[in-house]
């Protein structure tokens, strides 16, 4: 009896299983992932009515925000390379003004296979209150600025508590609009032209206003 036949036979069953099973992974880990995205939008939203100083004051206002898909291929991990001899800076801003701030640190990262960098600050009037002392502020502009996404650049949110054993985890999902995407007059600060990025961000929230 020819057992070769069999041996591969069973071979490729296993394979297949192994493939179902990972391709069923990876689907409950996207979901779960989905979900996660989906609620950190419905706070978002909520606290534009939630803030005095929105500049989107209704339900109909907040229909027309606009995001990309949850991705969680722009979840990355980032070193942090601390930057503690950096001079304290105004960070000018689209209504003339300026906000003072400091480099804290840079991130490296790759980013579909290509190796990336970003700077975040911290803002030094806000850390000053208690709610704040920890924040970190990572402002900045891709390749879909001005086209699918608003053309003054995004924001990031991030902690102290985020930096873990020299890395944090960069989400850009969650990437934001500054409120000069909505109504102009907000004192929003300006990306730094460091933190240009060359690739598109295909992720976190799009230009305002009715889809084209």
């Amino acid at each position: 009896m020819n057992i070769q036949p069999v041996i591969v036979e069973k071979v490729m069953r296993i394979r297949l299983l192994i493939l179902a099973i990972f391709l069923a992974t990876n689907a409950i880990a996207q979901t779960a992932f989905t979900d996660s995205i989906n609620k950190h939008r419905d706070a978002y939203r909520a606290d534009f009515l939630a803030s005095s100083n929105s500049p989107l004051k209704s339900k109909e206002d907040l229909s027309y925000l606009r995001f990309y898909e949850p991705d969680s291929t722009y979840r990355v991990e980032a070193t942090v390379q601390l930057t503690p001899k950096s001079e304290p800076f105004e960070m000018p801003t689209y209504n003339g003004q300026t906000r003072p701030h400091v480099d804290y640190a840079v991130l490296s990262f790759t980013l579909h296979g290509k190796p990336q960098q970003l700077t975040i600050y911290r803002n030094l009037n806000l850390i000053r209150l208690p709610q704040y002392r920890d924040y970190l502020f990572l402002p900045f502009k891709d390749a879909t600025s001005s086209f699918a996404t608003y053309g003054g650049g995004r924001y990031m949110d991030l902690r102290l508590s985020d930096i873990k054993n020299g890395r944090i985890t960069l989400d850009f999902n969650k990437a934001y609009n500054p409120y000069c995407a909505y109504h102009e007059g907000y004192p929003c600060p300006i990306p730094p032209r460091k933190n240009t990025l060359n690739v598109a961000i295909e992720a976190g929230e799009k230009t305002y206003g009715k889809a084209h």
